[in-house]
């Protein structure tokens, strides 16, 4: 789906005129207009105010062009109810719901995440727990909040 199209399905589901989602967020009736007609998309800043009134992702606007992953944990953000929230109630991309929470991270370092992994993932090849740790650590090693 495209941009204009989940703007407009998006505001309607919200029983929203174009004039009153122009109010909302400061800007003219046919901004709102041109976006649901394809003519333009919305800046960054307005991009996040939408982000906010519809409380989807920024990257569920864009049409979800991008995978996104939890830079924490690494497990993958299919759906916006996956994704961690600021304090002010935004949406935080780069983590998960269960990683970071009111604008604080869960794990405090990475044994920590290691050894709730350790006990919780299944292990169906049997792997001892010094190899699994291994793993883990190497994996977590290349996301951003560990790096």
């Amino acid at each position: 789906m495209e941009n204009k199209e989940i703007l407009k399905k998006l505001r309607e589901k919200k029983h929203l005129t174009q004039e009153e989602l122009a109010k909302r967020l400061m800007v003219t009736r046919q901004a709102v207009s041109r976006w649901e007609n394809g003519e333009t998309q919305p800046n960054t800043e307005t991009l996040k105010l939408l982000s906010r009134e519809f409380s989807v992702s920024i990257n569920t606007l864009l049409g979800s062009p991008r995978q996104l992953f939890c830079q924490c944990c690494g497990m993958p953000l299919n759906e916006d109810d996956m994704i961690s929230r600021e304090v002010d109630g935004s949406l935080n991309e780069d983590y998960c719901r269960w990683c970071y929470v009111d604008g604080n991270f869960v794990y405090q370092s990475r044994d920590s995440l290691i050894d709730y992994l350790i006990a919780h993932m299944p292990n169906p090849d049997q792997q001892e727990e010094a190899i699994r740790r291994k793993q883990y650590d190497a994996y977590l090693s290349g996301l951003k909040h560990w790096s």
